[in-house]
C-alpha cells in the first residue's frame, strides 16, 4: 500500500469520499425449459426493440438474456435494481421457461442448434455469426455478470486539486483508471478464487474439456482444483492471449487498432480482457477514449453465483468495492508484456492448482498463493483501520475472506461443488431455478428499492423497464415521475395523472355534484340526491331519510375517504357522526340513494375496458373461536396487505366507521362469530378500506362496458375508474338496472394488475401503450 497517498488521503478529510462510487451490473443469463435444456424459443417479444432497450437485451444467442442497470450511487441500489429486473424478466417468461443460474451452461442441444441472436442490423448480425466461427456456439453460451464501477466525481475534483496535476482533468483520470486497471489484471487471480462459483459443468459441454475432467455422475463433470470454468482455458477468453499496453489511452488504443488491422481481433468487443476501461458513450468505443478519456472500469471476471438470486451477493459488491479502492491506493507498479504474461499464469495456475498453488513473480520466484493472499487482505485491514476504523461491518467482510483462503472449502465454488455433488448438476441448478422464479412471482408487484413509491407508480415503473423507457423523478415524494423514449417525453404523477386527460376533466371528476349533473345530460343514470354545506342544513332533513337507504359522501373525494353507507334504519346520533365524519374531508357532502345491486369498478383507457372489479366490503369469516377484532388482526397478516397503496390490498381497520356499521348489525368487536358466518366490516367496498378485489372482466356483459366507456367520455376522460351499481350481470344493461356512483380520476391500476381473485389485466401496459404506441 502506498503509505504516503493514503496519508494525503486523511489529510485532505478524502477517506468518506474515497469510498463513495458510482455501481451498475450487467449479468447474462440462459433461459431454460423446465427439464434444464437451453430454450429455443425467441428473445421475449415484450421487451420491445433488443438494440434500444436499455435494460434488458440478447446476449450472443437468443436463449440468453442480458440484464443490465443503470449507473447508480450505492451498491444497494444496484443490487435492488438487478433484482427487479430479475422480477420484470422472469414474470414475462412462459410457465415453461427459467433463468439458468449458473455462469456454465445448461444442457446445450448440438452446436447448429443453438440459436445466434438476430439483431436485425448487418453488422451485429455478421459479427455474432463469426464469434460462432470462430469460437463454437457452445462457448458463447457461458455467461457472467460484469461490475462497473467509478469513483465519485466530486473525490477525483478534490483529488486532481491536491495532487496538483499539470495534465488535463481528463488525462488525470485516465492515469487513475488505467492504474486501478493495472493493478486489478495482476492481482485478478485472487479476485477470481474469492468469487469464482462455477465448478462444475454438464456433458453436453466442450467436447474436449468433458473428456479431460473428472466427473461426480453421468452429467456433472469437474477439474478438481478449478472453481471458475468460465475463467480457465475451457471458459470463454481470446483464442490466444493478447497484451495490451494500459500504459496511457493512446498506447492501448493504438494496440487495439494493431489486432484489428492484423485480424486478429474481429472487433474490439473481442478483447476479453479481465478488465475494460469504458467511456460514458457505447458509440465509436476506441475513439470515444481518445476524445473523452475513461468513465468507468468494467469488471469481467465474476461468475453467476448460484447460491443467490441475483447471481452476486451484496457482501460480494461490498468486498469487489473494497479491492477497487485498495488497487487505487496500492502502489502503481511496472505493468508491461512481461508482467502481463506473469498475471495470466497466475490466472491459470490458480485455475489449475487452487489456492494452494506456487504464485508466480516478475523475477521468476515462487510464492504460496495462500500466503499471498493473506499478506493482500491483511493490507486491506489496514487501509480500512485507517480509512473506516468503526465500520464492524467492513472488517467482518475481510475476515469472511481470510477464513475462505484458509479453509478453501468454505468459498463459493466449493460449497456449490459440493451440493451439485449430492445432487446433479442439472438437477441442482433446476432446483435454485424455480426457487428464484417463485420469490419473484410473490415480489411481483414490487420495484425492489422503491417501495416507498405508491404500487400503481411502482408497477408503472416495471413495465416501462421491461418496454425499455428512460425513467427519472420530478418528486418523488408526490410520485411524479418522467418517462423518455428518444426524443418522446411524458410526464406522469401517480401513475394515471397523464397528459392524456385535461385539467378540467380532472376538475368535472373531483367534483361529484358535477359529475352527476354530465352523466345526466349525456342520458347516464346516476343516483338522486342532496348537497349539504353545514351539519345544520343536513341535521333539518334527517326525518326525511331516516327510513331510507342512504349514502353519506364528501363532494370531492377519493379512496373512499369519509364515505359511510346506511342500508337499514339509523340513529339521529349516527347519521351526525356520518356528516360529521364527511365534513371533515370537504366543505359540501352530498346525501344519495343507496343503489341496489353490487358495485363494480370499471378501468377505462381510452376506448376499451382494460379490467373490472367487484370490490367486497372489509370481513372476516368467523372460527367460532376469535373475536372480530382478532380475526382482522389475522387476516392483516396476509404479505399482501399493507398501508399507504403499497401492497395489492390494504390492512383492514377497526375505527370508528367499522365500529358503527358493526353497531347496525347489533354486533361488536369482541363478539365471537361462528364458523363460516361473513362479517362485513363496511358497506362501501374500497380496497384502501380494507376490500377484496375480485376480476369479473370476463364476466361482464358487454353493454355496461359500453356504459362506462360511454361516462368516461362524457366527461372527457381517457384514463379513469367508474364505479357501476349492476342488480344482475347475467342481464343486459337497461334504464332501470345500473347506476353510475362514481368517476375516479386517479384510479389505482394495481388492484386490476394484482387482483385478490383473477387475472392480471396488464393496466400498467395499457398506460404505455397510450402514451407511446404499442410494441410491434
Amino acid at each position: 500500500m502506498n503509505e504516503e497517498f493514503l496519508q494525503l488521503i486523511i489529510d485532505k478529510n478524502l477517506n468518506e469520499d474515497i469510498l463513495l462510487g458510482i455501481f451498475g451490473l450487467e449479468k447474462e443469463n440462459a433461459r431454460v425449459d423446465k427439464d434444464g435444456k437451453l430454450a429455443l424459443t425467441r428473445h421475449p417479444k415484450a421487451f420491445g426493440s433488443k438494440i434500444e432497450n436499455p435494460y434488458i437485451k440478447t446476449d450472443f444467442s437468443e436463449s440468453q438474456i442480458e440484464m443490465i442497470t443503470p449507473a447508480l450511487d450505492s451498491i444497494d441500489e444496484a443490487y435492488h435494481f438487478l433484482e427487479t429486473i430479475q422480477d420484470i424478466v422472469t414474470l414475462e417468461l412462459s410457465d415453461e421457461e427459467y433463468l439458468w443460474p449458473s455462469s456454465n451452461p445448461p444442457a446445450l442441444p448440438e452446436e447448429e442448434e443453438i440459436p445466434i441472436a438476430i439483431m436485425n442490423d448487418p453488422i451485429e448480425d455478421q459479427y455474432r455469426f463469426k464469434l460462432a466461427e470462430k469460437y463454437g456456439r457452445k462457448r458463447q453460451l457461458i455467461s457472467g455478470l460484469h461490475y462497473n464501477f467509478s469513483f465519485n466525481e466530486t473525490f477525483l475534483n478534490r483529488l486532481y486539486k491536491e495532487l496538483e496535476y499539470t495534465t488535463s482533468y481528463v488525462e488525470f483520470k485516465n492515469d487513475i483508471y488505467l492504474k486501478v486497471a493495472r493493478n486489478i489484471l495482476k492481482y485478478r487471480w485472487l479476485l477470481i478464487f474469492l468469487t469464482g462459483a462455477s465448478p462444475v459443468f454438464n456433458k453436453t459441454y466442450l467436447e474436449k474439456c468433458v473428456e479431460s475432467g473428472d466427473h461426480f455422475d453421468e452429467e456433472s463433470y469437474f477439474f478438481p482444483n478449478m472453481n471458475s470454468l468460465r475463467n480457465s482455458g475451457c471458459g470463454y477468453r481470446n483464442d490466444k492471449p493478447f497484451y495490451v499496453s494500459f500504459n496511457s489511452i493512446e498506447e492501448y488504443v493504438h494496440d487495439l487498432q494493431s489486432l484489428i488491422e492484423s485480424k486478429d481481433l474481429l472487433s474490439v468487443k473481442e478483447f476479453y480482457s479481465p478488465v475494460r476501461v469504458k467511456p460514458a458513450r457505447r458509440n465509436d468505443y476506441l475513439q470515444e477514449l481518445l476524445q473523452n478519456g475513461i468513465a468507468y472500469l468494467e469488471l469481467r471476471m465474476i461468475d453467476l453465483n448460484p447460491l443467490y438470486k441475483n447471481g452476486i451477493s451484496k457482501e460480494t459488491m461490498q468486498f469487489i468495492h473494497l479491492f477497487l479502492v485498495f488497487m487505487l491506493l496500492k502502489h502503481d507498479e511496472s505493468f508491461g508484456e512481461e508482467e502481463q504474461k506473469v498475471a495470466t499464469l497466475n490466472h491459470d495456475t490458480l485455475s489449475k492448482e487452487g489456492i494452494k498453488g506456487m504464485l508466480h513473480d516478475e523475477d521468476n520466484r515462487f510464492v504460496s498463493m495462500e500466503e499471498k493472499a493473506l499478506e493482500f487482505i491483511g493490507e486491506m485491514e489496514k487501509m480500512v483501520q485507517v480509512l473506516k476504523p468503526y465500520d464492524k461491518q467492513l472488517f467482518t467482510l475481510l475476515e469472511i475472506q481470510k477464513r475462505k483462503i484458509r479453509r478453501p472449502e468454505l468459498n463459493f465454488a466449493a460449497i456449490v461443488k459440493s451440493e451439485i455433488q449430492q445432487s446433479s448438476y442439472l438437477t441442482y441448478h433446476m432446483d435454485k431455478a424455480k426457487q428464484y422464479a417463485k420469490e419473484s412471482l410473490e415480489n411481483g408487484y414490487l420495484f425492489i428499492g422503491f417501495e416507498d413509491l405508491e404500487l400503481s407508480t411502482q408497477i408503472l415503473l416495471k413495465a416501462a423497464i421491461k418496454r425499455g423507457l428512460e425513467f427519472e423523478f420530478i418528486d418523488r415524494d408526490e410520485n411524479f415521475i418522467v418517462l423518455k423514449k428518444g426524443d418522446h417525453t411524458e410526464y406522469v404523477k401517480q401513475a394515471t395523472k397523464t397528459s392524456l386527460d385535461s385539467y378540467s376533466t380532472v376538475l368535472i371528476m373531483e367534483n361529484k355534484v358535477v359529475t352527476k349533473k354530465v352523466l345526466k345530460q349525456h342520458g347516464i343514470r346516476v343516483p338522486d340526491g342532496q348537497a349539504y354545506r353545514n351539519l345544520r342544513e343536513a341535521m333539518a332533513d334527517f326525518e326525511i331519510y331516516q327510513e331510507k337507504s342512504i349514502v353519506i359522501k364528501p363532494k370531492s373525494t377519493n379512496f373512499g375517504l369519509g364515505i359511510t353507507i346506511f342500508t337499514s334504519s339509523f340513529s339521529k346520533e349516527d347519521y351526525q357522526k356520518a356528516f360529521k365524519m364527511a365534513f371533515e374531508h370537504d366543505d359540501t357532502v352530498l346525501l344519495e340513494e343507496f343503489m341496489t345491486g353490487k358495485e363494480y369498478r370499471f378501468l377505462v383507457m381510452g376506448d376499451e375496458v382494460v379490467g373490472i372489479l367487484h370490490r367486497v366490503p372489509a370481513n372476516v369469516v368467523g372460527d367460532g373461536i376469535h373475536t372480530i377484532d382478532q380475526l382482522v388482526h389475522n387476516k392483516n397478516k396476509d404479505p399482501l396487505r399493507g398501508q399507504g397503496y403499497k401492497t395489492p390490498l390494504e390492512r383492514i381497520r377497526l375505527g370508528e366507521v367499522e365500529e358503527m356499521f358493526l353497531k347496525n348489525q347489533s354486533k361488536s368487536r369482541i363478539d365471537i362469530p361462528p364458523a363460516g358466518e361473513v362479517v362485513y366490516l363496511r358497506e362501501n367496498s374500497n380496497i384502501s378500506t380494507g376490500g377484496d378485489s375480485i376480476d369479473f372482466t370476463d364476466d361482464i356483459p358487454t353493454s355496461y362496458k359500453n356504459i362506462a366507456i360511454k361516462s368516461a367520455k362524457a366527461a372527457g376522460a381517457t384514463i379513469c375508474g367508474v364505479d357501476m351499481m349492476i342488480d344482475n350481470i347475467e342481464k343486459e344493461a337497461m334504464e332501470t338496472n345500473y347506476s353510475i356512483i362514481e368517476i375516479n380520476f386517479n384510479p389505482a391500476i394495481h388492484i386490476h394488475c394484482y387482483p385478490y381473485k383473477g387475472n392480471n389485466r396488464k393496466a400498467d401496459e395499457r398506460i404505455l401503450d397510450l402514451l407511446f404506441g404499442r410494441i410491434k
